[in-house]
């Protein structure tokens, strides 16, 4: 089967090709030896099927991170090279495609975001810089599909380039300058609205006050649709559900297996919170209670993402996080881990260093919460005041700037500075922001919810054979003399390990102060990530980074734990 393989610039619209070209039939995995995703999917070619692999964005085959090196890697598996060009910003894309084509490899040309190209008054004649690079040329809109099936059809034209040989960086540089000057022209345009917002959106000044709107105004969005599906989704559905699981424990009758599949009724009706079952709380925690907010999240974050708001969010942050010892790309995995601490964790190798990975892989997993914990946390501390709730994200918000603060002093290594593109504003497309959205839930379920509904299991079978009693008394001690908190708290802190979600809904029926709960979620948060997230550490920062990361939360969580006690409840 022929390969074929996306090469391009960062942020060029190559996803968009590939989603076009291979529809859903996709999987994403790690390239052989790294931790970098690449996508691959199959499409069909006038001469037959053939296998399309989306390489990681690069600027050059001289590779300067671990996903430059994949994709200069990747290009030795390529039968044709579809190279997709940026069509507003030529001169910069030119230079991968020069050394693309001196490589010898059958290639094609995409030249994308055809549409922005004219809206910007840039024009390229297409034939000239088709006759110049001696391959076929193909302008193309991903997001709407427009060239796509004239470059599916040219592909069988794709050839190694008989005008381009082998030059050195600066014969490259030239190169590039003249084939742009021969076939791009620029028209004059006044500044549009657009034009004024990305401008002020990056400054400093008004740049915060548009970031501090966003970031507001997104998690506002995430909270009114998460609620909207709870409200008129999901809870209905499980009112009907209800008289089937009722019949269900009358049937299977006190005993064992009733506490494993139904739970502890309370006051002889399901509690689908507090009841602990797998066809209780296992079905309505992840389901009712969590991926309402999940679905709201990452559709927000696509919108995001695809309008181009996200890097000039990280350029704003860049001066801040590198004081964490990160740089700007430092807020990615903080804006993932709100919605599961897995795929923030993956998006640590977005920065270059071991030291940004340890430490931002660390800090997440101190101080941000996923949307499940979230929701959780709303769901127990709302009831008693918003207060309660700010007091944890306060709390968590210090905790991580602490330290970050500090690690940057004591980690070795280095904090390089960030080469970031910032991409025009563009309108989304809905379909496929709805794709990206749907591909991020489907994969928060299959990831999260074995561990939900393995952690009720394990619970309820640890609980019916009185070992979580025999490590309630075991930990009291600490529990009651240092934080403050009930001998229980304890089993709700070792069943974080599994899901810190379902942790936080096991100290609803301890019958603490709001106080005492504030203490108990945010040691939740802190003391330890959740299994999954720990697999995923793990993989990514090697046994040794692991078990430094995990000493920190440890000894944070203590050290935060009694601090809050002796803030919120005195000595």
């Amino acid at each position: 089967m022929k390969t074929v393989v996306l090469m391009g610039n960062p942020n060029v619209g190559k996803s968009g090709i590939f989603s076009r070209l291979t529809g859903t039939r996709v999987i994403t995995s790690n390239y052989a030896g790294t931790t970098v995703d690449v996508s691959r999917g199959k499409t069909r070619l006038a001469d037959g099927p053939a296998a399309v692999i989306d390489a990681p964005g690069t600027y050059s085959l001289a590779p300067t991170n671990p996903a430059e090196e994949v994709a200069a890697e990747i290009l030795g598996e390529a039968d044709v090279v579809v190279n997709v060009v940026d069509s507003t910003n030529l001169e910069r894309n030119l230079y991968l495609t020069l050394e693309t084509l001196e490589r010898g490899v059958p290639a094609a040309v995409a030249l994308n975001l055809w549409d922005e190209a004219g809206h910007q008054g840039i024009t390229i004649d297409v034939d000239r810089l088709e006759e110049l690079l001696g391959v076929p040329v193909v302008p193309t809109v991903g997001l709407s599909g427009q060239g796509i099936r004239e470059l599916v059809e040219r592909l069988g034209e794709a050839r190694p380039s008989a005008t381009i040989q082998p030059m050195s960086e600066e014969e490259r540089w030239v190169a590039v300058g003249q084939i742009t000057g021969e076939v791009q022209k620029i028209a004059h345009r006044h500044h549009t609205l657009a034009d004024r917002l990305a401008e002020a959106s990056i400054r400093p000044t008004s740049g915060i006050f548009i970031a501090l709107a966003v970031i507001a105004a997104a998690f506002l969005a995430v909270r009114w649709i998460g609620e909207g599906l709870i409200s008129f989704v999901f809870e209905p559905l499980f009112d009907l559900y209800t008289p089937i699981v009722m019949r269900a424990s009358e049937l299977l009758g006190p005993g064992i297996l009733h506490d494993i599949l139904i739970g502890r009724l309370i006051g002889g009706e399901i509690d689908y919170v507090e009841s602990m079952g797998l066809l209780t709380t296992g079905l309505f925690v992840p389901f009712a209670m969590i991926l309402p907010y999940i679905v709201a999240f990452y559709l927000i974050l696509s919108i995001l993402e695809d309008t181009g708001y996200l890097p000039r969010l990280a350029t704003l942050a860049d001066t801040f996080f590198h004081r964490l010892g990160m740089h700007g790309y430092g807020i990615i995995p903080v804006f993932l881990g709100f919605g599961c601490n897995v795929p923030g964790a993956l998006a640590t190798r977005v920065l270059e260093t071991k030291k940004q990975r340890f430490i931002a892989a660390t800090l997440m997993s101190l101080a941000i919460p996923c949307m499940a914990q979230i929701a959780m946390v709303f769901g127990v501390l709302g009831p008693f005041g918003l207060q309660y709730v700010v007091m944890v994200f306060v709390s968590l918000a210090v905790v991580y700037v602490a330290a970050g603060l500090i690690l940057n002093r004591v980690v070795p290594g280095e904090c390089p500075e960030i080469f970031l593109e910032i991409p025009p504003y563009r309108a989304p497309d809905l379909r496929a922001t709805a794709t990206k959205t749907w591909m991020r839930v489907r994969g928060f379920v299959g990831e999260a919810i074995p561990y939900l509904f393995l952690g009720i299991l394990v619970v309820n079978l640890l609980y019916s054979v009185g070992f979580l009693d025999l490590l309630a008394a075991a930990f009291a001690p600490v529990m009651e003399t240092w934080l403050g908190l009930p001998a229980g708290a304890a089993v709700a802190l070792l069943v974080g390990f599994l899901r810190k979600d379902l942790a936080v809904g096991m100290l609803v029926p301890l019958g603490m102060s709001p106080e005492q709960l504030v203490i108990a979620v945010t040691m939740l948060t802190i003391y330890f990530p959740c299994v999954a997230t720990f697999v995923v550490l793990l993989r990514e920062l090697g046994a040794r980074g692991m078990l430094a990361a995990a000493g920190v939360m440890v000894t944070t969580a203590l050290l935060v734990g009694g601090a809050l006690r002796v803030i919120l409840i005195g000595f």
